[in-house]
């Protein structure tokens, strides 16, 4: 499973022009599920995420996870994060998992950090999304678990 996670002062998604999801400072969470990807996954990403020290202490310092400042999240699905760029100017999904499994996946990632007492909202699976996003730092951290 991949993530693209970036620290925001605040993000939305919107389908249709209407608000689904919004997230006040916290993390951005773009989220892949591949091929291979098992149902433990998502609660080994989730705990990754949660407990990721990218927020400012005291000092300024990246030292404080999401857990530690109270952020929320929104997490969108991304099966772009997919992309085989290796050859040709045609990126290639073929490593993204089938649609139904990269839903369930994406789903299971939002419950599990709901679980850790994580304010959760989604962007809608499959749709044509618009995503807006004041990335802070900017902080930009790519994530991958396997098992």
């Amino acid at each position: 499973m991949r993530a693209l996670v970036q620290r925001v002062s605040e993000a939305s998604v919107s389908v249709d022009g209407e608000v689904v999801g919004r997230c006040g400072p916290g993390l951005l969470v773009l989220a892949c599920a591949m091929q291979g990807d098992t149902d433990t996954l998502p609660a080994k990403m989730a705990a990754k995420i949660a407990k990721l020290r990218i927020f400012r202490d005291e000092a300024g310092r990246m030292n404080r996870s999401l857990l530690d400042i109270g952020g929320s999240t929104l997490v969108v699905s991304q099966f772009t994060l997919a992309a085989d760029t290796r050859t040709g100017n045609r990126p290639g999904f073929s490593t993204a998992a089938a649609p139904e499994i990269g839903e369930r996946l994406y789903l299971a990632l939002a419950e599990e950090l709901r679980a850790l007492d994580v304010p959760v909202e989604t962007g809608r699976f499959g749709a044509d999304m618009k995503v807006a996003l004041v990335n802070d730092g900017p902080v930009t951290i790519p994530l991958e678990v396997t098992g």
